[in-house]
């Protein structure tokens, strides 16, 4: 849109004389509220196009940052889930190739039982068919009733 400035006695002068109708000499209301438009402008284009590839590349993460006493509890159960993690591949003897040995221990679900007899129950029977001896078992179910307390 086209801004200009004339002399009100020039804008109403020329209108006058082209037979259209003034805004300053009492133009219709309807005609008032018509703005002027500039002469179209041919060749000028605006192209919006969206850069989905860029979204799909760019993936966003969301992060928070606990307390220190919050910091705490979260590394001590990061120390005993990798704890719980080596100890079983060495029960199982399995390597990064070999993942048909998996045993899911879930720690929430064993600090939900009500006591520790439950908890070794409840691990023997998911340990029953480890590689290793049944020593070699229980004592792990020892260490990881241990390490259960602390969290």
């Amino acid at each position: 849109m086209e801004c200009g400035v004339a002399g009100v006695a020039g804008v109403a002068g020329s209108l006058a004389a082209s037979g259209a109708p003034s805004p300053l000499l009492g133009a219709s209301l309807a005609d008032r509220s018509r703005p002027e438009r500039s002469p179209a402008k041919h060749g000028l284009h605006v192209n919006f196009t969206e850069k989905v590839e860029v979204k799909e590349r760019r993936e966003k993460f969301l992060t928070a940052k606990y307390g220190s006493h919050q910091m705490a509890l979260i590394r001590k159960r990061l120390a005993v889930e990798m704890w719980l993690y080596d100890e079983l591949q060495k029960l199982y003897e399995s390597t990064e190739n070999n993942k048909n040995d998996e045993v899911d221990v879930d720690i929430d679900e064993l600090l939900d039982m009500d006591d520790d007899n439950q908890r070794r129950i409840h691990l023997q029977r998911i340990l029953a068919d480890a590689k290793k001896s049944s020593h070699d078992v229980k004592k792990f179910v020892e260490d990881l009733l241990e390490r259960t307390k602390t969290l």
